[in-house]
């Protein structure tokens, strides 16, 4: 399953496109950057792929951004904060008291 749900302009050569896909059996949405020119045409590997099971929190954390929070001199201290029932991924990790262990290679 692919299907494009659309794209925006970043330059004369780039767009961003946004579609739905189920690339590697898992379905999600995928955000990458899709570039026409001479040499190539196609996706590059600038993107990212949010897996359905996370698509409604996402949702959830770009509808908390309003036109006011993107306006020009706003200070880093200035940006709301997250709703108490939403975590930062920071917060999110203090909270997770178990480490994961990884192999090395």
């Amino acid at each position: 399953m692919e299907k494009d749900v659309g794209k925006i302009k970043k330059n004369d050569f780039t767009d961003i496109v946004i579609r739905l896909d189920d690339f590697g059996g898992r379905p999600g949405v995928t955000i990458r950057e899709f570039v026409t020119g001479d040499r190539y045409t196609g996706f590059t590997k600038s993107g990212v792929k949010i897996q359905a099971a996370d698509l409604p929190r996402f949702k959830e954390m770009i509808n908390s951004i309003s036109e006011k929070d993107l306006e020009a001199g706003e200070t880093e201290k200035e940006t709301k904060k997250s709703p108490p029932e939403q975590k930062t991924l920071a917060e999110e990790s203090k909270d997770d008291d178990s480490e994961e262990e990884f192999d090395d290679y």
